[in-house]
């Protein structure tokens, strides 16, 4: 079988997809290819559950009028998957969950995911994810002087 057809059967089955960053492409080539629409959720720089979730409604292009909190992203997530007809693919790329601050979050968020799969399977629909983890944020003073001044000495 080859590795965009396994990753269809995982992603068709609902739920967190373990994949590593290097098959991301393969990993959306298969959720395309399963009929479901796809998604990459840019949380490179959210260092906050807030930011997330922005970079999440950003994603799925959900309305203005979104809450900013986990019973909104549960609607989100529910409404985004009622929107396609066989389901939803997101790939949250690089979560920084080793961060101090935002990794006391990421568990709830997740949590709210797992709620959406459940809720794709009772409504015969596909709530897949996977997590790009990404460790903590660098930390400020770990930039290299010459790159935040732009002196070239």
């Amino acid at each position: 079988m080859s590795s965009v057809k396994a990753l269809q059967t995982q992603i068709q089955q609902s739920g967190l997809v373990d994949v590593p960053a290097a098959s991301r492409d393969d990993a959306l080539e298969a959720a395309r290819s399963g009929g479901l629409a796809d998604f990459i959720v840019d949380c490179d720089r959210a260092r906050s559950q807030s930011a997330v979730l922005r970079a999440i409604v950003k994603a799925v292009d959900f309305p203005d009028f979104f809450g900013n909190n986990l019973d909104a992203l549960y609607d989100c997530l529910t409404d985004t998957v009622m929107e396609h007809a066989d389901g939803v693919y997101l790939w949250f790329y690089r979560l920084h969950t080793g961060d101090p601050y935002l990794g006391q979050y990421t568990p709830a968020i997740l949590a709210v995911c797992d709620d959406a799969v459940e809720f794709a399977r009772n409504n015969d629909r596909v709530f897949s994810y996977t997590i790009e983890h990404a460790g903590k944020h660098p930390d400020p003073e770990e930039q290299n002087p010459d790159e935040s001044t732009g002196d070239d000495a």
